[in-house]
């Protein structure tokens, strides 16, 4: 296991224990399958009202618990934002591109982005590159990129975070129950649903997300709800569609024009650009009326 995967895996059954303990509940294999979830809650919130701990740590491992709740698909990065290489692309062009990511991990593809037939490291690739009389354009990516791993789109983030531990590895492609991906999750994804946005040296602000400076925000259509909710601490709904043009569509029940308005969710969503039956950008602004509706 690696450092990273051995930290995360040592802290969450730290947690695990810290509270059974103070609880008094026996801590053994099945304890978190027999304690319902009601129980849990309601344990952490004694241990707060006594002061064992603060909201925010209550919080946190409310998060862990409602692992068993949600599932790949709602933190995964979806198809449409999802960034891969094509490995019938010249070897220095996959090189810059996979070296100019901000992801140590991008999937490669072949004939259709959907056909997911690998894995690249940015650290494989590197290597690679110090081998003597290596250049750019000598990579060979279909010797470094690593096989796929798939994994279904209604596994719970419970079951996928103990996998990830188990194989340590921090990267799946997701499939839906007829094998078509619908986007990759990593172990960051998870573990982000129980401690936030986790920092780190190369994250970078959310791609496809623009603040104005009048205070609206200009959205492409592919970013994910929850990547927006997290990021600018939104409560909009993600339970039937999982990117922000799909919130729009599913809510609005037709496909918009360009320029065509919208207020839901105490949020006005402006149309700005539709690409055939796809909207590509939004502009997001507080509403001045939140009755659901269009102009």
């Amino acid at each position: 296991m690696t450092a990273s995967g051995g930290l995360l895996s040592r802290s969450i059954n730290a947690v695990i224990r810290g509270l059974m303990r103070a609880t008094g509940t026996s801590l053994n294999g099945r304890t978190l399958t027999l304690c319902g979830h009601d129980e849990l809650h309601a344990a952490l919130d004694a241990m707060h009202r006594e002061g064992n701990f603060g909201a925010e740590d209550r919080d946190r491992l409310s998060e862990l618990f409602d692992l068993t709740e949600l599932e790949v698909s709602d933190v995964m990065r979806h198809r449409m934002a999802m960034v891969a290489v094509n490995a019938d692309d010249p070897a220095d062009v996959i090189v810059r591109t996979v070296l100019e990511s901000p992801y140590t991990r991008m999937p490669v593809w072949r004939n259709s982005t959907e056909n997911i037939i690998g894995v690249v490291h940015a650290k494989d690739l590197l290597r690679a590159l110090l081998e003597p009389d290596t250049t750019p354009a000598d990579v060979d990516i279909l010797k470094i990129m690593q096989k796929p791993w798939f994994v279904p789109d209604s596994t719970s983030l419970k079951d996928q975070l103990a996998a990830f531990l188990k194989r340590k590895v921090h990267f799946a492609v997701v499939v839906d129950e007829y094998g078509e991906v619908q986007g990759i999750v990593t172990l960051e994804d998870i573990m982000e649903e129980i401690v936030g946005d986790i920092a780190d040296e190369h994250d970078v602000e959310i791609q496809g997300v623009r603040k104005e400076a009048n205070g609206s925000i200009v959205v492409d259509g592919s970013v994910p709800i929850r990547d927006l909710n997290r990021a600018l601490g939104w409560d909009l709904p993600d339970g039937d569609a999982t990117t922000i043009a799909g919130l729009v569509i599913n809510s609005s029940m037709l496909i918009p024009e360009e320029r065509q308005a919208f207020t839901f969710y105490g949020k006005r969503f402006i149309v700005m650009k539709r690409e055939k039956n796809r909207i590509t950008r939004l502009r997001i602004r507080p509403a001045e009326d939140t009755a659901p509706g269009a102009e």
